[in-house]
């Protein structure tokens, strides 16, 4: 079960010169703003990256509107873990459980999965807030997480299984993010 205690979520890559390409962006979007305003609520340190923007752009404006609190980290690499800030970020959390969200899931997703995995993270890949340019490669991607050892889960289910119960500000906060 996941523990808000120990938790952070990780944001890969969500740029605007990718999302034009991306399956199902519209949805993608809608589940990537959930989350992130679940994860606001919830108290969860927030890790997110960028893959190159001097050619691939910046993070898309419904995301970066709601994450102007914190900085992106800059990375060439596939894999977040390439990125000695992204490593310095994680120290910094002290997070045993990570959610990892963004795109593509078949490079950047899967790869950063994998070094955290081989990091001895748990990781969670949150499957309706991922995607890739088509749906076999974002299908994929989430198969060859799976199979790494991540477990899936979906925005609903991991903001609900952080909340734990009902009847609380973020129960109420939370259920109106997810309606």
């Amino acid at each position: 079960m996941l523990d808000k205690n120990s938790t952070a979520l990780v944001i890969i890559d969500v740029q605007e010169r990718l999302m034009n390409v991306i399956f199902e962006k519209e949805k993608l979007i809608q589940n990537l703003v959930k989350l992130i305003e679940g994860a606001k609520v919830l108290g969860l340190p927030i890790i997110w990256t960028e893959q190159y923007p001097k050619g691939l752009g910046e993070t898309i404006p419904e995301l970066k509107s709601i994450l102007e609190e914190i900085k992106p980290i800059e990375k060439i690499h596939f894999s977040c873990c390439g990125e000695p800030n992204f490593r310095f970020e994680l120290e910094k959390v002290s997070a045993h459980t990570l959610l990892v969200a963004g795109i593509e899931s078949h490079v950047c997703v899967y790869q950063t999965v994998a070094d955290l995995i081989d990091s001895s993270f748990q990781v969670e890949v949150v499957t309706d807030a991922i995607s890739s340019r088509t749906k076999e490669s974002r299908e994929l991607g989430i198969k060859k997480c799976n199979d790494l050892g991540a477990s899936l889960t979906s925005v609903e289910m991991c903001l609900f299984e952080l909340l734990e119960q009902a009847g609380t500000f973020e129960f109420k906060a939370i259920s109106k993010i997810v309606k």
